[in-house]
């Protein structure tokens, strides 16, 4: 069992099977309650007990339908159901109060019509369920800004992409890729790339670099050639698993179908020969001098990145990271390519205000033949780039010289 020392948050993961009830004793201050990677099915009746809950995760359990009791906790803004069996959302399980809902790695084929009332709704996460359409009444979650519906069961974009998602004003970050109607472009973009196999045997790993949802980085030392130096690199090798983005498979394909821009994570080729069949990509190593631009967002900022406090950027600066960021963008779009997950957080920059986009996770390929769609996703793209433009200006020492990069969005 793990307690957080304050009685705000609670973290129990000690192989539960029922909840227990002495967590009630926390009713007046418990506000974020943990209860991931135990053997819960469902939840108690009175749970609304714990008046001030916003926040409760139950990822990795045994639930089996999304609990009726939670839509009666009136305070919860958050809950995460990740990687649990639920098949069955109710409309009496969604709190009108919820603003960030995960179900990621379900079995869930239908959202009830419900879900248009949550009209607070900002983040919604479903890749790796058997969704095939979406309610019409999502038209009424207008404050929605994130949504993840990657590696379902959507046989066209349509389907993935209607009407009332296309009207959202918000929506800033989707994922779509791993659906039926994106295999054969995803497909094709691994089966055609020109990016060369590297051998495992070539390849000599060293210590990991950093960690994400779809995989592990490692650094890495590269013998392309018998008589020459190796030469340092980094190895990506995925997870194999469906993450809170979509398939590794799909990020792969985005990632060697982007081709080549100084403001992109250049791919040096894929790794063959893995002795457990392991899937990774051979990327440039980052130069030394490089950091991330902004941390991952916060249970409390929710859709927005978490950036350093005091950072203050000059002009040169900001406008250098903007105007980089923005034909990195504009290159993938012309590659048929959107982001989906355009973010601080996946750009790591320089004192020089040089940058450098990553993360495919989200990305998906834009439909042929389907102009409005293409458009909508094209402008999604665009919208998470004026917000990564205006966070850029509120620490920058000159918020006006960003304007005219902003107009462009």
């Amino acid at each position: 069992m793990r307690s957080a020392a304050r009685t705000g948050r609670l973290d129990l993961s000690c192989g539960l099977s029922e909840f227990p009830r002495d967590v009630f004793a926390l009713a007046d201050t418990l506000e974020v309650l943990n209860l991931s990677g135990n053997a819960l099915s469902s939840l108690p009746d009175d749970l609304p007990r714990l008046h001030r809950l916003r926040v409760l995760f139950c990822s990795d359990n045994r639930f089996t339908e999304l609990p009726p009791v939670l839509g009666r906790c009136p305070q919860l803004e958050m809950a995460g159901f990740k990687a649990n069996r639920i098949e069955q959302v109710s409309a009496a399980s969604l709190a009108p109060s919820l603003r960030w809902l995960i179900l990621t790695d379900n079995r869930i084929a239908e959202l009830p019509e419900a879900i248009g009332e949550c009209t607070r709704m900002q983040k919604l996460m479903l890749a790796g369920n058997h969704l095939s359409q979406l309610p019409q009444t999502l038209a009424g979650c207008r404050q929605l800004e994130l949504l993840r519906i990657a590696a379902n069961r959507f046989e066209s974009m349509a389907d993935a992409l209607p009407e009332c998602l296309l009207a959202l004003p918000q929506l800033a970050w989707l994922a779509t890729a791993g659906n039926p109607f994106g295999h054969e472009h995803e497909s094709r973009a691994l089966d055609a790339s020109p990016t060369q196999a590297i051998a495992w045997a070539d390849l000599r790993l060293g210590a990991p670099l950093g960690e994400g949802a779809s995989g592990v980085i490692h650094d890495a030392l590269w013998q392309r050639a018998p008589d020459e130096s190796p030469q340092p690199v980094a190895v990506k090798l995925f997870k194999g698993t469906v993450t809170s983005d979509g398939l590794p498979r799909s990020e792969m394909a985005a990632c060697i179908a982007a081709g080549v821009h100084a403001n992109l994570v250049g791919v040096e080729g894929r790794v063959e020969g893995h002795p457990q069949g392991v899937q990774g990509l051979v990327l440039r190593l980052i130069p030394g001098g490089y950091r991330n631009l902004a941390g991952p967002p916060s249970l409390a900022s929710c859709t927005r990145d978490v950036y350093a406090d005091g950072l203050r950027l000059s002009a040169a600066q900001a406008l250098r990271i903007a105007r980089g960021v923005a034909s990195a963008v504009a290159h993938l779009h012309r590659q048929g390519i959107a982001h989906g997950d355009l973010y601080a957080h996946n750009i790591v920059v320089n004192d020089d205000g040089d940058s450098l986009l990553g993360d495919f996770g989200a990305a998906s390929f834009m439909p042929h033949g389907d102009a409005s769609r293409t458009a909508a996703l094209q402008r999604m793209d665009r919208l998470a780039l004026a917000h990564l433009i205006d966070e850029l200006a509120r620490r920058c020492d000159e918020p006006g010289a960003l304007a005219e990069v902003r107009a462009g969005c």
